[in-house]
């Protein structure tokens, strides 16, 4: 059985860097999956086919978790310019160094699952447009009206 984990992180506290923890709970509604609360990270839970789970920030920690997957697909707001509002796009296993010593990238995650436990998943990120990143607790419209088809790329590559 191909197992895939669905892995959103940000800070709630902060509008629309906690757009993922929207995205994860509309996922987990239309797989029929008890919906996170607040503060739970769904890692109680893991087990099924799709698993989803929402963190704070990526950390070495995690991997133990993701050894167990043959797909990770990873969900965050971003900030800057871009082309488009949601971005899917392919993650490759590669080291990234990061301004923030506790921050860790989707690449250098599969990079140490591959160099730590020679595990390579498939590995996607769903990026979504952040417009509002101020200290509360409501995501902008631009940022909520992505959430539906955020979903869809989710489920596109969970058919994979």
């Amino acid at each position: 059985m191909s197992r895939t984990i669905v892995v959103g992180y940000g800070n709630i506290d902060r509008a629309d860097d906690g757009v993922a923890f929207e995205v994860i709970n509309t996922l987990r509604r239309r797989l029929g999956q008890k919906l996170l609360s607040e503060g739970d990270t769904g890692l109680e839970v893991l087990g099924a086919e799709v698993d989803s789970i929402f963190l704070i920030q990526l950390m070495p920690e995690i991997m133990e978790v993701l050894i167990d997957y043959d797909q990770i697909i990873f969900v965050d707001a971003y900030a800057g310019a871009n082309a488009n509002d949601l971005n899917c796009a392919p993650v490759k296993p590669e080291y990234v160094s990061s301004t923030f010593t506790h921050h860790m990238t989707p690449h250098s995650l599969l990079a140490f699952l591959k160099v730590l436990y020679n595990r390579e998943p498939a590995g996607h990120i769903v990026s979504i447009k952040g417009y509002d990143f101020d200290f509360k607790r409501l995501l902008s419209c631009g940022a909520r009206s992505l959430i539906p088809a955020s979903v869809e790329e989710i489920l596109k590559l969970l058919k994979r």
